[in-house]
């Protein structure tokens, strides 16, 4: 990743998309003085988070184009949700 610093503009930029870079800006810009850092840390993280998801994308793209399977060492969850779906199920919503 970047070791540039995070700014208002970078995290904006990041985001990628119109619309949640206007939900940041208006957050950030509405966001009282004593909240400010933990609006911009709430922000930076998803940001951080957006990039690195399409770091992953761009991985997964050039292992199919090199003919791998990038899903190879992935663990299969599904047994495991169901499991928990059908127990959710069974007690009833909380």
């Amino acid at each position: 990743m970047n070791e540039q610093l995070w700014t208002i503009e970078r995290i904006r930029d990041a985001l990628g998309n119109p619309a949640l870079s206007q939900r940041f800006l208006g957050e950030i810009n509405r966001a009282p003085a004593h909240q400010l850092l933990q609006v911009f840390a709430k922000w930076e993280r998803i940001a951080k988070d957006t990039l690195a998801a399409v770091q992953r994308g761009r991985d997964i793209a050039a292992a199919q184009d090199r003919g791998e399977d990038p899903t190879a060492d992935w663990t299969d969850a599904t047994d495991r949700v169901l499991g928990d779906a059908e127990r959710i199920r069974t007690r009833g919503a909380a």
